[in-house]
């Protein structure tokens, strides 16, 4: 049965570098967040409603592609972010539909350690996006840790 990894943690948390990881094993596909919306987007994202609108656009034509990948038996790193309950119901339909097994990557990382390693990220100037400290925050306040109640197979990633 194929696997949908799925990744949940803030800006800088290490989503990337995981789903990087994760996707070196034989048979498995990567999707990153922020190829798609920085191709078809460019320059159109300024504020937390643009992301979200220009994303769900990309969901409603990724997600029936995820569901045709895993069916097919390929697993499926989605490294989009899984930070709020609304984008994890979004994901866990496609396990449902899919009927792929799933993990829930979620990478608890404090904000301050976030921050570093944004600054760090932001100066080497190889990331697609660069992010200030208030749109960290601003992204940060729509957080949301997933909960037991969602019916995730959860596994913690803390740094150190």
């Amino acid at each position: 049965m194929a696997t949908l990894h799925l990744l949940c943690g803030k800006i800088a948390a290490g989503k990337s570098t995981l789903a990087d990881t994760l996707s070196a094993a034989p048979g498995t596909i990567r999707l990153n967040e922020d190829d798609w919306t920085a191709t078809l987007f460019p320059g159109e994202i300024a504020t937390i409603e643009d992301f979200r609108v220009r994303t769900a656009r990309i969901e409603a034509l990724l997600g029936p592609h995820v569901e045709a990948l895993l069916r097919a038996g390929l697993d499926v790193v989605l490294d989009f972010h899984a930070n709020t309950v609304a984008r994890r119901a979004w994901m866990k339909g496609i396990v449902e539909r899919s009927g792929a097994s799933h993990v829930l990557h979620w990478l608890d990382v404090p904000d301050a350690t976030c921050l570093e390693r944004l600054h760090a990220r932001n100066a080497l100037g190889e990331h697609r996006y660069v992010v200030d400290d208030a749109t960290f925050a601003t992204f940060t306040r729509f957080f949301v840790p997933p909960g037991p109640d969602e019916g995730f197979d959860v596994v913690v990633h803390r740094p150190g």
